[in-house]
């Protein structure tokens, strides 16, 4: 490492103005992308694509689920190989054989999944993904100078499991960061984010921006990609169908530009009625995690009225999984009384005589939760739905009736699936999606409990999953809404409560709420100092 007498604040300084000064006299090309093609057997992912990324730029690409964003992505990583085409690395054509390959030419990648150790602490996971063999204290070091110089602070020594899912997110960004960069390609990068969170994010992107480094930028919210990107490529089926600087575009253009159509916004019944019969009580619920390095239920009270939507916002890792459990019957709660569906005690009662009770639960892990990988969709239908959809009589399977089920699930969310019945591991995460909650929601259920309903889903299927969720609630169904996303919870809930560490706040009608107030509560602030003026401006 060269050393000056400059600190890291000025070095960083100087290449802003070096890089910007660079990129007004000539605009050359980092990374391009020239007809790139992949194919899986008859399914073409990326059809002759063309990309263009340039030094210090923010360029958003955007994509309804299954247009072949992640495809491409993994082809500029090295962790597919394009059948036609090819990559072009500051104008001369590369072979990216491996993500080894693509760290050294200056291409990092941050997943949407972590890939983390809890065990291990954050240097040793850390020291993990380099590629040198330096030792743990040198890493430790390095880290702490990276996290501190973009604003992604970070203790080496604290154990992960520790940590919450922003600071992990940050550990994801860092290791990158290490590495050196010119290219950092993010993959859907707030979607467990606080706003506040947020916010730190895009001032640490807009860093490595001013140093004349290039970000691809992955995200289905679309507002933040207007505020953050100037360019955008977006993809349809396969194929470039626009390009376009994101900030003279609104979110609904972009949107249009992604799926073809207008996407229609969430009606909602002006005069709601959503004071009908508690559907759901919890009361006073206690319950430890079942998993050593979970989030133990304390207290927790709610109250749930036919025909309305209530939201449970909260940084993922806060109880969720465990409310979730309690109420679906997957955990039994301590007392019978803890948990009431429609007056009856349920706490000691299983999923399956919950699901006679008409309630549905769609759990936030899509696929080995909600959805066997390597059973069919009809098998999938058959293992949610045995006790309560008809699809046994006098012990025989219905299999016709099954594949009714999927025909009509697949017809109501537009589920974009090859063969009339395929495993559930062949469908793209947007549309298994779909299908899972579309099961759920076609029951007609008097309850639905569901965690995260459009992770990961594009602006079409996630306005059609959201106006299904309304149109239940307004047909006289109670709707449950486990959700990290505000922008989700505040255009369909009627009331949000926020969830931390285990505790769940009391819950304020949405029009009482601001995004910050709850963004506050999502990061620890207390529940009661909220209170006061909620009551003023009741």
């Amino acid at each position: 490492m060269v050393k000056t007498g400059r600190s890291a604040p000025m070095l960083r300084a100087v290449c802003r103005v070096q890089a910007r000064a660079g990129m007004t006299t000539q605009r050359r090309p980092l990374v391009q992308a020239e007809a790139l093609t992949r194919r899986f057997g008859d399914l073409v992912a990326n059809d002759a694509v063309d990309l263009t990324v340039y030094p210090g730029e923010i360029h958003a690409l955007l994509g309804e689920n299954g247009a072949g964003k992640s495809t491409l992505v993994k082809m500029l990583y090295g962790l597919l190989a394009p059948d036609e085409g090819r990559i072009l690395w500051e104008g001369a054509p590369v072979a990216l054989p491996d993500p080894t390959a693509a760290r050294a030419l200056g291409i990092g990648m941050v997943f949407q999944h972590f890939s983390l150790f809890d065990a291990l602490s954050v240097a040793e996971n850390v020291a993990l993904a380099l590629d040198d063999d330096a030792p743990l204290a040198q890493v430790a070091e390095r880290l702490r100078e990276v996290s501190r110089a973009y604003g992604l602070p970070l203790e080496p020594d604290r154990g992960v499991w520790r940590l919450s899912v922003g600071e992990r997110q940050r550990i994801e960004i860092v290791r990158c960061l290490m590495q050196d960069p010119r290219l950092l390609i993010l993959d859907e990068p707030t979607s467990v984010l606080t706003p506040q969170e947020c916010d730190g994010l895009f001032d640490t992107l807009r860093t490595l921006r001013d140093e004349g480094r290039a970000v691809l930028y992955i995200s289905h919210k679309l507002d933040e990609v207007r505020a953050l990107c100037e360019a955008a490529t977006i993809l349809r089926a396969g194929r470039v169908v626009e390009r376009c600087d994101p900030r003279t575009q609104s979110s609904a253009s972009l949107a249009r530009m992604m799926v073809g159509t207008q996407i229609s916004d969430v009606r909602r019944s002006a005069m709601r009625d959503v004071s009908g019969p508690v559907r759901l009580r919890v009361s006073n619920l206690d319950l430890p995690s079942e998993d050593p390095q979970g989030t133990s239920l304390k207290g927790v009270n709610l109250e749930l009225h036919a025909g309305e939507i209530l939201g449970i916002a909260g940084v993922a890792g806060n109880g969720q999984d465990e409310l979730f459990a309690a109420i679906s019957g997957e955990a039994e709660a301590p007392r019978a009384d803890a948990v009431v569906l429609d007056g009856a005690p349920v706490g000691h009662e299983g999923i399956n005589r919950r699901r006679r009770r008409s309630a549905a639960f769609v759990p936030e892990e899509r696929l080995g939760h909600a959805a066997a990988p390597r059973m069919s969709l009809s098998e999938n239908a058959l293992v949610a739905g045995h006790a309560s959809n008809g699809f046994l009589r006098g012990g025989l399977i219905q299999r016709d009736r099954m594949l009714g089920w999927v025909d009509s699930v697949t017809s109501a969310f537009d589920v974009r699936k090859g063969p009339r019945d395929p495993e559930a591991r062949d469908l793209s995460g947007g549309n298994l999606q779909k299908f899972v909650v579309g099961r759920e929601i076609l029951r007609k259920p008097d309850l639905l409990v569901v965690m995260q309903p459009t992770w990961g889903v594009d602006a079409g299927a996630a306005s059609l999953i959201r106006q299904s969720l309304v149109d239940l609630a307004q047909g006289g169904a109670s709707v449950l809404v486990i959700s990290q996303d505000l922008d989700e919870l505040f255009e369909i809930a009627d009331r949000v409560a926020v969830i931390f560490t285990g505790r769940l706040s009391a819950a304020y009608p949405v029009r009482e709420l601001t995004r910050e107030r709850v963004g506050l509560l999502m990061g620890g602030a207390d529940p009661a100092a909220a209170q006061p003026e909620m009551e003023e401006s009741a």
